[in-house]
């Protein structure tokens, strides 16, 4: 049951999973929505320049089927007339145009950003394959395509339907009137219509739009095996990162012992941790330089006495630094009294290997906050 339940997609998909699909072109998309918008600037173009727009194409055509004798004399100017009725209707019908192609792009961006895949351009022989045609047409989608066109033959065939019952008196009226009469109340009628029709289809838009998204949501569901596999595959193979962590590990150690020797102290417990501490013009605290316990102190320990770097066996202080600070970070400001008693001494060694005289004697008993001991257990 345990393997049958990591085989179903039961997981919503990860954000991998949706970028993965945007690049192969697939995202939420409404037919529905993209023909609303172009039908419903359309209605508002010929609502709001309807009758400018019908005025200069009776001018039109009235123009161009009319015959000037001179262009049968000279058939150049039939050029230059075609070229000025095409101008003229082009910025007759240039607000229709532009309008119907801001609407076909703004689906793009109302149900998701605007995403360029060029992978979803190249070929797939894979579509061809006529068994999954097959399948597709009788597919739990193609149903839901048919019943949403039957249902929004069923709207907009019911609100044609209504118009038409409604205006009947017009339309036949029609009939008797003069040209320019008949044809205004036919734009009219039209206009309306055209309204009704595409108000209409806003009922199947409201419902189409949500599904399209829960259905992209749900085929890109995913199994918990497949949220491992990826979970493993951000995170990586943790064999790798586990050598990864070692090789930096390494790394660090070796940035720490390459220091040790510019120490000016290292402080002792004495076996078990050592720490380099070092404190030179122009810094504002002591620093920590490398630390370790066990067999890297007593590294620490053997790289200093290899270059001079005096040592203190101080156990409380030594155990507070390794516990409380970090390599290359500064000694807390309880600490400064205990270490200012180290490089005090520390001081009077460099005198006395300088001068001679008498042996200076190491601190002894060197305090530390309670706060910061540690004991000696740890």
């Amino acid at each position: 049951m345990a393997e049958e339940s990591d085989l179903e997609k039961t997981e919503q998909p990860t954000g991998r999973r949706i970028e993965q699909a945007r690049e192969q072109g697939q995202v939420p998309h409404s037919k529905e929505l993209g023909s609303f918008l172009v039908l419903i600037v359309a209605a508002g173009v010929f609502w709001l320049m309807g009758g400018w727009v019908v005025q200069q194409a009776m001018r039109l055509m009235t123009e161009g089927l009319t015959m000037d004798a001179a262009f049968l004399k000279q058939p150049e100017l039939a050029l230059l007339r075609l070229h000025d009725l095409a101008l003229d209707a082009l910025i007759t019908f240039s607000p229709l145009v532009l309008g119907l192609i801001v609407a076909s792009i703004l689906p793009s961006f109302m149900l998701n950003s605007w995403v360029f895949a060029p992978k979803a351009l190249m070929p797939n022989l894979g579509k061809l394959n006529p068994i999954a045609g097959i399948g597709r047409m009788f597919s739990w989608e193609s149903l839901m395509e048919l019943v949403k066109a039957m249902l929004k033959s069923l709207v907009i065939g019911g609100a044609a339907v209504l118009i038409i019952w409604s205006e009947w008196e017009d339309i036949f009226g029609m009939l008797g009137m003069p040209l320019e009469a008949g044809l205004a109340m036919a734009g009219h009628l039209l206009t309306w219509s055209f309204l009704l029709i595409v108000a209409a289809m806003l009922f199947i838009v409201v419902a189409d739009v949500p599904f399209q998204i829960w259905q992209y949501y749900d085929k890109l569901k995913m199994t918990k095996d497949e949220v491992r596999r990826e979970s493993k595959e951000m995170d990586g193979d943790p064999l790798v990162k586990g050598r990864i962590r070692s090789l930096q590990r390494e790394a660090a150690r070796r940035r720490m012992m390459a220091a040790v020797p510019t120490a000016d102290v290292i402080v002792t417990n004495p076996t078990h941790f050592a720490v380099a501490l070092s404190y030179k013009d122009g810094m504002a605290a002591p620093k920590v330089l490398a630390k370790g316990m066990g067999a890297i102190a007593q590294k620490i320990k053997a790289l200093g006495a290899e270059h001079g770097v005096p040592m203190l066996e101080a156990p409380p202080l030594a155990r507070a630094l390794y516990r409380h600070v970090e390599i290359d970070d500064e000694i807390p400001g309880a600490l400064y009294g205990a270490v200012a008693e180290v490089l005090a001494y520390v001081y009077q060694l460099s005198q006395w290997r300088a001068r001679g005289g008498e042996y200076p004697m190491p601190p002894r008993d060197v305090a530390v906050p309670p706060e910061l001991a540690v004991p000696e257990a740890a």
